[in-house]
């Protein structure tokens, strides 16, 4: 069995109605010259998707690198067990996080995922806590976040029910701004505006309920779902909405932030100096208080994954990549920077 290493992972890309071609700043190879692209899922070991979302099917990242090249990361979790996750793995259960890049050219569709209350009662539909890292956006364009808290249930369920666009100017809009990080807990109703291109760190689910789509046709509609799993003003759960971190991009001389923390996962953002050597251990580590495995996500510039004592072999990522480094092998990470980095770190709570 080889020892744990950092895992680099081939992108899954997904054409999408609302999508365009941003991907391919990210150095994402479109396959189809004219089809619009809306994901490419960076990180993913999901053994069913939602029909509505990502069609039904399996999902599973498979490994670009080292001794396990063309395994998939479903393998590799199984192979190496706590080695992997820094605690015991559920048997034939998925990896815990799922990790896209999302270009919205046009508006996605209004929507939310399950509240825990809803998930727990219904079968097949998953939480999906997420946030959203603003890579880059056109002037004016907008994210919705949220509804507003002088709309009640009873008004936003009769613009639901009736396609009414003015469901729209229901919800808390925000500009689009580069460098900033929203957190949106699972239940919250939610839409990336037009000309935005995001990284999402999220739970392992797809369950995507739609209320509104801006006039298109020809895609499910799901208004009764929606409204029963939505989190609105007054009810449990809309104060933390509304606390839910925006966090904005960082100030010169910053080279680290906390973006969000979550019960299933902490992202953390980083902009060291080029030459900077940074020990990623103290950030990688769980709720348990125990190591735990943490993704690298690149968003500018490159760098080199490396090991103290050599550990494990050095890894050079660029803009748009991807590593996975296994909770085995975290406290003896370095991050090498080079010039002009930024990077998302993603860890396991």
């Amino acid at each position: 069995m080889p020892d744990p290493y950092p895992l680099l992972l081939r992108p899954i890309i997904l054409e999408k109605v609302w999508g365009g071609r941003r991907l391919e700043s990210l150095g994402k190879v479109l396959p189809n010259p004219g089809a619009k692209y809306g994901e490419s899922w960076e990180l993913a070991d999901m053994s069913a998707t939602s029909a509505s979302g990502a069609g039904g099917g399996a999902i599973r990242s498979s490994i670009a690198n080292g001794e396990l090249r063309g395994k998939t990361l479903h393998d590799a979790a199984a192979l190496w067990g706590d080695a992997m996750l820094g605690r015991s793995p559920q048997p034939d259960s998925n990896f815990p996080l799922l990790i896209k890049f999302l270009d919205a050219a046009e508006n996605l569709s209004v929507q939310v995922h399950p509240s825990p209350t809803y998930a727990a009662a219904t079968p097949n539909a998953f939480l999906k806590t997420e946030c959203w890292y603003i890579i880059a956006a056109d002037p004016g364009a907008l994210i919705y976040k949220g509804i507003r808290p002088d709309i009640t249930r009873d008004q936003f369920a009769a613009l639901a029910r009736a396609g009414d666009p003015a469901l729209v100017n229901a919800m808390i809009a925000l500009p689009a701004v580069p460098g900033e990080c929203h957190n949106l807990p699972s239940g919250t109703v939610h839409a990336l505006g037009a000309g935005v291109l995001v990284a999402e760190v999220q739970t392992p689910s797809d369950t995507t309920y739609r209320v509104y789509d801006w006039g298109r046709t020809g895609r499910e509609m799901h208004i009764e779902q929606t409204l029963k799993c939505a989190t609105f003003p007054g009810e449990p759960g809309y104060d933390e909405l509304l606390r839910a971190s925006t966090v904005g991009a960082l100030k010169p001389g910053q080279s680290r932030t906390r973006l969000v923390t979550t019960d299933f996962f902490t992202v953390d953002e980083l902009r060291p100096g080029a030459g900077d050597l940074i020990p990623l251990g103290a950030l990688a580590t769980g709720k348990n208080g125990l190591d735990s495995c943490f993704a690298l996500i690149v968003i500018d510039g490159e760098c080199e994954l490396a090991a103290d004592a050599r550990t494990f072999q050095p890894v050079a990522l660029q803009r748009g990549d991807t590593a996975l480094v296994p909770a085995a092998i975290a406290a003896r990470s370095l991050l090498a920077a080079g010039t002009n980095l930024r990077a998302l770190m993603a860890c396991i709570a």
